[in-house]
């Protein structure tokens, strides 16, 4: 199912990228954009993980540099019947996490310093379950390529604005605004679209890993309650990363409410 809805994904922001792109320069320019799109689809599918991880600065531990972490990770990945994911370390104070790989057998998680010193044993367990539970349903796939995508559209929309070659008419003008206006709204449906379900998804299937349903439910509050008091710099200058995160890590702009998927 998460293969077929990424599948959508690609055609839908390919489509957006030659829709942008015509109206940026006719059959020509969505001629381009096709190609362009083509190439960050195959692009986005193997590297998109890698990207992501990059982004956030993540750092990659092992169990001798993090051994309560990684030993916990090991654990619930048994108990999930999961390959051992990569983990990472990210040196921010604002407590978050997420997960990221096209499969399985290419997954990892990230946790930020502040959610590793926040959090009980147990709550970061049940924190690590629900990571660990995107992986098992194989959403990591959809939810980093959409980040990558995402972030493409908005950048292809503030090109549009200021290289459009029909500027100087007020049509054209028109039609820039619709696109800078459009493409990011496009971007964040999509994520909701997928964020609510999934992430509802992965709170049950995290509670069956760690055994707790508690566990999660203590450490959203305690995470959500921090998350909102302290600032997270990469994520800050990479918006279209935020629904990958357990809590919005945004708080530059009200319409950053909109990707939360835990009330």
């Amino acid at each position: 199912m998460n293969m077929t809805k990424t599948a959508i994904l690609l055609a839908a922001m390919t489509a957006l990228f030659m829709g942008i792109g015509f109206m940026i320069g006719g059959e020509a320019g969505a001629a381009i954009a096709f190609v362009i799109a083509a190439g960050m689809n195959v692009f986005a599918y193997w590297n998109s993980d890698k990207m992501v991880l990059r982004m956030h600065g993540a750092r990659e531990v092992t169990e001798r540099e993090a051994p309560n972490y990684v030993r916990l990770v090991q654990r619930l990945a048994e108990n999930a019947n999961l390959p051992m994911p990569r983990t990472y370390i990210i040196e921010t104070a604002q407590p978050n996490a997420f997960a990221t790989g096209r499969n399985p057998e290419n997954a990892a998680v990230a946790a930020t310093t502040g959610l590793l010193n926040m959090l009980t044993p147990e709550q970061l367990a049940g924190v690590m379950a629900h990571e660990l539970a995107h992986i098992k349903n194989r959403d990591t796939l959809t939810m980093t390529v959409t980040a990558t995508l995402a972030g493409a559209i908005s950048m292809l929309a503030n090109f549009a604005f200021f290289f459009g070659n029909n500027r100087n008419n007020a049509g054209g003008l028109i039609g820039t605004l619709a696109i800078m206006i459009l493409a990011p709204m496009a971007a964040a449906l999509v994520q909701m679209a997928i964020s609510r379900t999934r992430e509802y998804s992965a709170d049950q299937l995290g509670a069956e890993i760690c055994g707790r349903p508690m566990w999660l439910a203590s450490a959203l509050q305690r995470i959500e309650s921090g998350a909102a008091r302290i600032d997270n710099e990469a994520a800050e200058r990479n918006p279209a990363t935020a629904h990958m995160f357990i809590i919005n890590p945004l708080h530059a702009h009200k319409r950053d409410s909109l990707f939360s998927t835990h009330p």
